[in-house]
Order: C-alpha cells, then structure tokens, then sequence
C-alpha cells in the first residue's frame, strides 16, 4: 500500500533525497555550461550549415535551462534488481556520463505510470515527490511487491491534481495515469483520436505525446516538423509553456485560420453562409472551378526551328490535354508537363524524319513561343485567391461550377453581397480563407508535417479538416475533442466523418471518461446537460476525492450584478485562479460593476502568475481554459447567444466543466429544464 507522504525533519531518506536534487542540479549547470562553451566556429564548410549548428546548439542551450518552478525529478522507481533511477523532466547524468535523473519519455521510465500491483513490471517500490516553491518538501512510498496489498490512492498525485493555478497551463508529467501514458506513448506510425470529456487531461496528453515523439524521433521530426493547433490565440498563449517546460522549444503552434493566411481576413459570415462555405461539397465546387479555364485547341501547333516547320495538329493537343485532365494530377503539375508533352510530339517527328534530337532540344521546343501560346490559351494558370474572388462575387460564375453540387438557396448564401474589386479590398471571411487554400492545394501541393496535434477538433467544418490533413498527408496526427463541446453551427457530429474529411479514414478512436481536474459534483450537475447535447457519449467520472466547492443560487432581477461581484471576491480571498464567465453581452456590464467594486480584471490569455488572479471570460473564449474556481453568471444569457438550443446547451456544457476546485452558479432567469431538476 501507499505510504503515508513523509515531510521528515533532519537525519531522515529525505534530506538524502534533497542532496540528490542539488547535484542533479549541479549536474544540470555542468552540461549547460559545456553546451555553452562548444567552440564550433571552424566545424562547418559553409555559413548554412554553420547557421543550423548554431541553431541547434542554442536550442540545446535552452532546453537544458533549469526552471526553479519546475522540479527536476518526480518520482523514483527502485526496482527489484536492486537498480533505482530517478524519474523527471529532461535527462541529466554526471561528470562521468553516468544518468541522475532519467528522462520522463525513456522505455525505463514507462514503468512508473503503468507498473500496479498486478503487473508491477519488475518494479519493488515506486517513490513520488513533493515539492513546494521548487524545494522538496516529502515523498511518498508505494510497495508493489505484494499483489495482495490493499492500494490506497497516493496523496500527493491528488494534492499535485489539486494545487491551484495561476497563469499558463502547467504540464502534467507527474501526474499521467496509466490511460493517458498509453496514448502519449503510441507509434508515430498511426493516427489516433481522442474523444475526452472535460477534465480527462486530453490536451496535456496530446502535447506531452509530441515531446514523447520528439524524443523518440528526434531526427525524423526534425526533418519533417511538428505543429500544435489549436481554436484560438488565447487558448494557444495559455498552452504555451508546457512544451518548453518538457524541454521542447522548437514545436510550432497555430490556429487553422494562421495556417490559411493566403488572402487578408477582415470580413465575417452569417451562420448559414459559413455552414454551406465550410460543408465538403465546396471541395467538388473549386476543383470544377479550377478546371473550367481548360480548354481544347482548334488550331495546329507549328514550332520553327532553323529552316524546318513542325506541325503537332489540334486533335492530337486534345488527347495530351485530355490525358493530363484524366490523370488528376495537380493543376499546375499538369500545366507545366504540358509544354513538355508538346515538345516530346514534335521530337518524335524530328526522330522519324531522320534527325537525333536530344533532352537539350526537348528543352529548347517546350520554351518554344509557339508551344507557350497553346499552353496559355488551353491550360491558363490560375491564381487561387483571384478564383475564389471571382466564385464569390459573379452569380453565373458560380451557378456553372456549383450545378448539381449547390441549390439555388445556398449559392445565394455564400454570395457576397457587393462585388470584390480585388484580391487586397474583398470581405474575407475565415471560411473564405480555408477555401483559398484548397484552391492552393488543388494547384501545387502542400507541403506535409511529420505529425500535427489538432486540438479542439470537434468545432471544425469539413473544409477546415482538409486544410489540416493537408498538412499532415504524408505523417500522422493526433486529433483531441469532445462531440458534447461542438459548438458551432457545423460541430463534428461523429469522429469517423471527421476522419474521413481529415483523410485519416483508419485513425484509431480512444474515449478517455476519468477525470482528474473537474470536481466530483460539478461533473455530475454538467453531465445532466448530456441527453440533449451527445446522448451517445458515456458521462465522466472523476477521481477527485474531495466534492469542491459548488453552488447555485438565484438572484432577484436588478441584484445579480452585485451578487457576482460578491462571489468573485469570495472566490479571491482563496488560493488560485478566479474565471469569471459570462455571455458576451453581459461581460460590458460586469466589466464595469468588477471596476466599481475595486476588483482588478484581465482578458483571457493574458494571465500571468503576477497579475490579477480574476479573468473576465466571454463565454465564447471558454473552451479548453480552466480556472481554480468559476463564477458562471446567467446560464440563460449564454445559451440564448446561440443559433439554436442545442448549441446554447453546448455552450453552457463547456462553462460549467473550466472548474479545477469551485463553481459558484448565478442566475436571475430560469435554468435549462436539465439543471433546474433537483
């Protein structure tokens, strides 16, 4: 069974374990200093290479940095071969090269998120830390010699789940549990989607599988490069720091509308224009569209070379055209094979009249004015920004390359309502953005990551699962979401047509329930909601011991501002972050009423752990922040700033889940039927 955690006194394990954090330390200092010290100034041929190694030099600079909040091992595993390695975050050895602390993601590691009393894995007794301000302040024993033993839930994996937080999202590497150790530890090889409920860790999971990856394909993933994205820049600001406190620095993260940035964005869609914009029909749309300048010659080729005419005749233009359309290879590859087909006919006939021409002449023909004119007229080249312009503003235009695709309505719908008059000054909208960039893809290919880490997938539409899967055609992916937090008007209805569209067919599908952040009682009041938003999905549990602190009251009309004041400043005077969330239409009103009582506030994404611990959260914004408590203000106001019901229940879903330790509920109006129940 566990041991109880030891915070000892002098002469006991503990102060040995403390000598072992300070020379692992020093250790740590001593191969940064070598690191810093490389004289590589002459070990280059040329200055690229001398700028790569001097990249990668820096990056090993900065991942052997050792961050005081972060400690440097976590655990122990003492094994019955009377062999012990200390557990942590990055890997450390001596002067003489021999390990101090073993990285997390090594085979010898993997024993202390899985290794129970059932299958201990060879291993006599696991050790955890605990640790306060960067010090080691106890550590706790867990025995799994005796499979008969009585287990008992370790107290400092729950204080660690528990411990309040402020600022930016902390890793979990102390705290994985066996489920997520398995998806963080799978093959490159495949691709996998987590479908998780709030609180189940899925997107520190997904983020500490692409350090595992990074470490067990440095080389690979290096050369073909890794992405995290996710729904929007807040979210990104407050993921930011876990990879680099796992000692990655390199990984770039992104929104879907950075990685389509090809037309300046400045314009917005109504629901049903973005639902039709965003629907996998759009696809079939543009690529008729791209192909529509196409067309069949109805004169000769005639190439002059010295004194001799050569003569490519039109049915024989068509049948290179038409082979290079049945193909279906990418516009512009077709476009430039083309003059080379021309060119490889008029070689035959110089061949058959007696001449040798070689690669150099085949060449000099395909650049032949003569041949560039028949590739102008018959294979234009097409500018995708310019395609998609002329698609959403000439009504005919569109009618001819969406009939039998779009009704009448939705073409009405994606229209703009003036014409563009150019490329800089159209109404871009995001969803507009994503179809510039199928058109891209339709033309030249784009280019492939080695895995990609989608987070908050459920709220993509199908073009918006294109133009990621694009980007990791040729690599894996893993997809992180939950159906019951879809929250748009286009919101993944199943995983396996999300997967479809993402072009990842064969992905594996995990559900992780068990949740480690949400507390017991305020998991089981959101998952009422679950009926009418996902009756399919399985409702969450939680690990949590402790209830947490929870509550809902009403308030009469005209005294709900001041009562969620009073909640906020009930909620500062405990240890953590404070998540006021609220409908975008009341945030104005709250803003002011927090100012007027003396409650500083900031924007979500801004947090930092020395500004104000209170974040004014429009409800919209919520989605995949969590707060040590929440104050949630008219569960009415937020589900009627949706579309529809369904979406607004949705909505009110993912507010009620961002709780890590309280939720303080307050309304003036009636509460859903589901949560109104007793």
């Amino acid at each position: 069974m566990s041991a109880p955690a030891h915070s000892g006194h002098a002469r006991n394990p503990l102060d040995g374990e403390r000598a072992h954090l300070a020379a692992s330390r020093a250790a740590l200092r001593a191969m940064r200093a070598d690191a810093e010290a490389l004289d590589i100034s002459d070990v280059t041929a040329n200055w690229v290479n001398a700028e790569t190694l001097r990249a990668d030099l820096e990056a090993r600079i900065d991942s052997l940095a050792d961050l005081a909040h972060a400690p440097l091992f976590f655990g122990r595993l003492d094994y019955v071969t009377d062999k012990s390695f200390y557990i942590g975050r990055r890997h450390v050895h001596d002067t003489d090269g021999d390990p101090m602390v073993i990285d997390w993601r090594a085979p010898v590691s993997q024993p202390f998120y899985r290794a129970s009393k059932k299958d201990p894995q060879d291993v006599a007794m696991r050790r955890r830390f605990g640790y306060a301000g960067g010090e080691l302040t106890a550590y706790e024993d867990e025995d799994l010699t005796d499979p008969a033993g009585a287990g008992t839930a370790s107290r400092l994996l729950q204080a660690e789940i528990e411990r309040p937080r402020v600022g930016p999202m902390r890793d979990i590497v102390a705290t994985i549990q066996p489920e997520q150790d398995e998806i963080v530890r799978a093959g490159i090889e495949g691709s996998l989607c987590v479908q998780g409920a709030p609180g189940t860790g899925k997107t520190a999971v997904g983020l500490h599988r692409v350090a595992y990856l990074l470490y067990t394909h440095r080389e690979r993933l290096a050369r073909t490069g890794t992405l995290v994205v996710g729904p929007n820049s807040s979210f990104l600001h407050y993921i930011e720091q876990v990879l680099p406190a796992l000692g990655e620095m390199s990984v770039r993260q992104a929104t879907v509308t950075d990685l389509v940035a090809h037309v300046p964005v400045r314009g917005e869609d109504v629901a049903a224009a973005a639902g039709v914009k965003g629907d996998a029909r759009m696809a079939k749309v543009l690529r008729r569209a791209v192909r529509s300048g196409v067309s069949m010659p109805q004169e000769p080729c005639v190439v002059v070379r010295g004194s001799r005419r050569w003569r490519v005749p039109a049915y024989e233009l068509t049948e290179l055209i038409e082979e290079l359309l049945n193909r279906d290879i990418r516009y512009g590859a077709a476009r430039e094979a083309l003059p080379q087909r021309i060119a490889h006919a008029v070689l035959v006939r110089m061949e058959q009249a007696g001449e040798a021409p070689d690669d150099r002449v085949q060449d000099a023909v395909a650049r032949n004015a003569a041949v560039k004119a028949v590739v102008k007229a018959c294979w234009p080249a097409v500018d995708p920004a310019k395609l998609v312009l002329r698609l959403l503003s000439d009504a005919e235009f569109l009618a001819e390359q969406a009939e039998g695709i779009l009704t009448e309505e939705e073409q009405q719908a994606v229209l703009w309502a003036k014409p563009a008059r150019g490329v800089r000054s159209a109404p871009w909208s995001e969803a507009d953005a994503v179809l510039v960039d199928e058109v891209n893809d339709l033309v030249s290919r784009t280019s492939s990551l080695g895995h990609v880490v989608l987070d908050e997938a459920q709220d993509l539409s199908p073009m918006q699962y294109r133009a990621v899967g694009r980007r990791c055609s040729t690599g894996s992916v893993t997809v992180l979401g939950d159906i019951a937090q879809g929250t748009t008007p286009w919101a993944t209805a199943s995983w396996e047509e999300a997967l479809r569209h993402l072009g990842k067919p064969a992905a594996a599908v995990e559900e992780l329930t068990l949740g480690f952040r949400v507390p017991r009682q305020v998991i089981a009041y959101a998952s009422r909601l679950l009926p009418e938003i996902a009756p399919l999905l399985r409702e969450a549990t939680s690990i949590r011991e402790s209830p947490g602190d929870f509550s809902v009251r009403a308030c009469p009309q005209g005294e709900l501002d001041a009562a969620v004041v009073e909640a906020c400043r009930a909620a500062l005077r405990r240890e953590g972050s404070v998540g006021l969330i609220a409908a975008e239409s009341r945030t104005p009103a709250l803003a002011r009423a927090l100012e007027a009582a003396g409650l500083p506030h900031l924007a979500p994404g801004t947090e930092t752990s020395e500004g104000s611990r209170l974040t004014l959260v429009p409800a919209t914004l919520a989605k995949g922040l969590e707060y040590d408590h929440v104050v949630l203000d008219e569960p009415a106001a937020i589900t009627a700033a949706e579309p529809d019901l369904r979406t607004g229940l949705r909505r009110l879903y993912v507010c009620l889940t961002r709780a890590v330790s309280g939720l303080a509920v307050l309304h003036s109006a009636p509460l859903p039927d589901a949560l109104a129940e007793a």
